[in-house]
Formats: structure tokens, C-alpha cells, sequence
């Protein structure tokens, strides 16, 4: 068995990458585990070898994450790729699956810096090949140049929407429409946090261009959209919804949804972390301190991960939450860790004031208008919002229960699609707050393992 990594940080997005460049600099034996083939994580997806040209399709806020993954290569931490973690213990011990080769690995401590997931929306024709995310379109655009050549229409709310929408003008792209479902009011609503909002640095005039952008583009924007279908016999064909009043159709190649992120919460459910409900995101997010601490000792949280902040305050969260880490493990004391901490607590301040401007502004529509009995919602399993009707109809009444009645959530995502909706849909049928409804418990393993790849670990762990 291989010596155990001070410090394990799993994802190497801005937060991971931060992490592990200022623990290896503290003199910590550090390991990331990262799925990904290059780091960056989904904000910085590639950036170290994207085909691209630097001027015109991106902007300077994916190039800027370059130096710091240069920097991770560079740090003297071992850097992992095509890594895939299946398990984390209590104790430290991490189950990981690299190039085939399931195997344990074992640290002393462990940061989780997994990052957000897109917000699952179901709708009826999301199932329909033509219909995908704007972060996949955005991860397939980075890492492959990947340009759709067909009619897009864009739809949902989220400043990752917006991004998405210019970056696909820019290269190209032609797009039928965007489809604002913000809920009505709510830009009113945000602009009592506007002044806290400006305190926070680049956001207002970031939003601003790219809204002009589009502008600019002359790309049709229709606001207030909602009740959302994506219709087609064997892929899409057109996009329907209601805007001022009427029933729209728009004939489309290629349907991107996005209607903002969530906390990735798969390792911390696991661990039976502590959780709680943010009512202004509409989602749980795991409890931890300014510094990343969790219930766990072992474990400390970085990044969307920990609850959505975006990728600037990451990087300065990551660095918190290392040195955090060093002082738990004896290599600098507490007044060390809080001197060199300063400038990094003093950015993350400023860099949060956003929060309750965006979170308002792009508040989430409820998926729930559009909950036809014959609607998927869990993709893998095929158990559509019928299904799950009739069972709670039936008795059961949280999502665990529904899971055994239906298999909701038992396929190979792990719930990671539709553990949230699920959860939504019980609280609706039963009349219950959505705080109230619990999220399916998770079990190991979090990714499907082949016999093989079992079998061969046993061998190991024997020797």
C-alpha cells in the first residue's frame, strides 16, 4: 500500500486547483483526483490545450484560469487525471478508478472541491436526442471546438445562459431564440440588493456586455417564456412555450437548458454530512465554516460544492480551506494560517456580495407547471411523474420510499438528475415544505465498477 497523501483534493477546478497549490507550496503531500483528462474543472474545461484561438470566442474570464492550472502542474502536487471516485470512507480511505485500475488511496485529510451541477429541469420532450444542456454545449465548445451547425434555441435563466448564448454567437452559431423563464418580477425584486451588488468586483459590467452581446446579435429574446415542451418523433424538431399569453413554436435543431446550478452534494450525502436548506437557491448544500470545515474532521469543502459562489470566490475559498487543512495537520499554526488567509478572506467577502443580486435576479423556475403524468423524470430508471404520483398516492412519502416503490434514483447517476426534482414532486404531492423533504440517502459505489475491476482490487488489498 502507497503512502498516504496528506492531503487528497478531488476535482481540479478552481477550487481543487487553488487547494493544491497552496498546500504542496506549505509543504503537504498532495494528490487530486480529477475525472477530467486536463484540469480546469467545468469552468476552465481544457484550458490548458483548448483548440480555440485565444481572441474571439472566449472570453478573458476562461482564458485567466490558464496560469493557475499551469501553476497546479507545476506545484509539485500529484496531479491525477481520468480518475473516477467511487467511495470516500469516514477514515480517509478513497476509492478511485483510474485508466481501468480500481484501487484504494488513503490521506490523512481530504477536500472536496466537486463543483456544481446544472440545475435538473424536467420538461416533457427532455429525453428527445436535440436536447441538452448549455454546460455540455459549453464543455463540447471548449474542449473539441465543437460549433452546432444547426438552429439552436436557448432556454431557461442563469448568467451561465447568457455566457453560453454569447460564446455560441461569437462562434458562429445561429440562434432561432432565447427563452427568458425567469419568474415575473424578479428583476424588481433583485434591485434592493443592487447596491451590495456593486461592491462586489466585475459582475454588473461582465452581465452587461454579454447582454449587449446579444443585443448586438440581434438574436431574439422572448422574456416571461414558460410551460416548456421540446417536441420531434425521433430527435427535436421544434420548441414550444407560452410567452404573453400565447402558445409559441419555434422549429429548432437543438435545445440548450439551463436553469442555473446546484451544489454537487454526492460525496457529503454519503458521509452523512450535516445539510441544509438554502431557500434562496432552492437547494441543499452541505454546513461547513468560513474555512471549509465539515462535521467530518477529515473533511473539508472548497467551491460550489460547499454552496454557490461562483468561480472567482473558488479559487480564494480553495486556498482558504488548504491552509485550513495545514493547520489541522501541524505543518503551521493558527496565527500563521490566519496571516497568510488575509487577503484571500478579505477577496472572498467581496466576491459574495453578488449573491443575493443573482440569486434573485435568476431565481429558478419551478419545473413543476410543466409536470405531465407522462413527463421522465428519472432517465435512467425511465419512471415518469405518474409513476411517482401513484406512489405517493400509495403511501410513500419521502424520496427513499419512492425509490423502492419505483427505482427512481437506483440508476447509475445516483440520483444525481432526478434527486432534486424527485424531492420537489413529493413535497408538492404531499403537501409538505420543500426544507422538509430529504434527498435519496446515497451508497457506495457512487459510479458502476465491472467484476473485474472489483476482483482485481480484492488481489490487491490480499497482497
Amino acid at each position: 500500500m502507497s503512502e498516504p497523501y496528506d492531503l487528497a483534493v478531488i476535482g481540479a477546478g478552481p477550487a481543487g486547483a487553488a487547494a493544491a497549490v497552496q498546500a504542496a507550496a506549505l509543504g503537504l503531500r498532495v494528490g487530486v483526483l480529477d475525472e477530467q483528462q486536463t484540469p480546469g474543472g467545468l469552468l476552465y474545461h481544457s484550458v490548458t490545450r483548448s483548440p480555440l484561438p485565444r481572441d474571439g470566442v472566449l472570453d478573458d474570464s476562461y482564458w485567466e484560469g490558464a496560469p493557475l492550472m499551469q501553476a497546479l502542474l507545476h506545484s509539485g502536487a500529484e496531479y491525477l487525471p481520468r480518475s473516477s471516485v467511487w467511495n470516500i470512507d469516514r477514515d480517509g480511505g478513497i476509492g478511485v478508478t483510474r485508466d481501468g485500475q480500481a484501487q484504494i488511496v488513503h490521506a490523512r485529510h481530504v477536500l472536496l472541491a466537486t463543483g456544481a451541477i446544472e440545475r435538473p429541469h424536467p420538461f416533457p420532450g427532455w429525453t428527445l436526442p436535440g436536447v441538452m444542456t448549455a454546460g455540455a454545449a459549453q464543455v463540447l465548445l471548449k474542449g473539441a471546438g465543437a460549433v452546432p451547425s444547426s438552429r439552436v434555441v436557448l432556454a431557461g435563466t442563469g448568467p451561465l445562459l447568457l455566457l453560453a448564448a454569447t460564446q455560441l454567437l461569437r462562434a458562429g452559431a445561429t440562434i432561432m431564440a432565447l427563452l427568458d423563464m425567469a419568474p415575473p418580477g424578479a428583476n424588481l425584486r433583485a434591485a434592493g440588493y443592487l447596491p451590495r451588488a456593486l461592491q462586489a468586483p466585475g459582475y454588473l459590467s461582465k452581465g452587461l456586455a454579454l447582454l449587449g452581446a446579444i443585443r448586438r446579435a440581434r438574436a431574439p429574446v422572448l422574456r416571461g417564456a414558460r410551460h416548456l415542451r421540446a417536441t420531434g418523433t425521433d430527435r427535436l424538431e421544434a420548441v414550444e412555450f407560452v410567452a404573453r399569453g400565447r402558445r409559441r413554436h419555434i422549429p429548432a435543431d437543438l435545445l440548450l437548458v439551463h436553469v442555473g446550478v446546484i451544489p454537487n452534494t454526492v460525496f457529503t450525502r454519503l458521509l452523512r454530512i450535516e445539510h441544509e436548506w438554502n431557500a434562496r437557491q432552492r437547494c441543499w448544500q452541505p454546513v461547513s465554516d468560513e474555512w471549509g470545515r465539515t462535521s467530518l474532521p477529515l473533511l473539508s469543502l472548497a467551491g460550489d460544492g460547499a454552496g454557490i459562489q461562483g468561480g472567482w470566490a473558488a479559487t480564494h475559498g480553495g486556498r482558504l480551506a488548504a491552509l485550513d487543512a495545514a493547520r489541522a495537520l501541524g505543518r503551521i499554526n493558527r496565527a500563521e494560517r490566519d496571516h497568510l488567509a488575509v487577503a484571500d478572506r478579505r477577496a472572498l467577502r467581496r466576491h459574495r456580495a453578488i449573491r443575493p443580486f443573482l440569486d434573485t435576479y435568476f431565481r429558478p423556475p419551478s419545473w413543476l407547471d410543466d409536470a405531465a403524468p407522462d413527463t421522465v423524470l428519472c432517465r435512467c430508471e425511465e419512471v415518469t411523474v405518474g409513476d411517482v404520483r401513484v406512489a405517493v398516492a400509495r403511501g410513500s412519502r419521502d424520496p427513499n420510499q419512492v425509490k423502492a416503490v419505483t427505482r427512481c434514483g437506483m440508476g447509475p447517476c445516483q440520483s444525481r438528475q432526478c434527486g432534486q426534482p424527485l424531492a420537489q414532486l413529493v413535497a408538492a404531492e404531499t403537501g409538505m415544505p420543500e426544507h422538509a423533504i430529504p434527498l435519496h440517502r446515497l451508497r457506495a459505489p457512487l459510479r458502476p465498477l465491472s467484476i473485474g475491476e472489483l476482483a482485481a482490487l480484492q488481489t490487491r488489498d490480499a497482497a
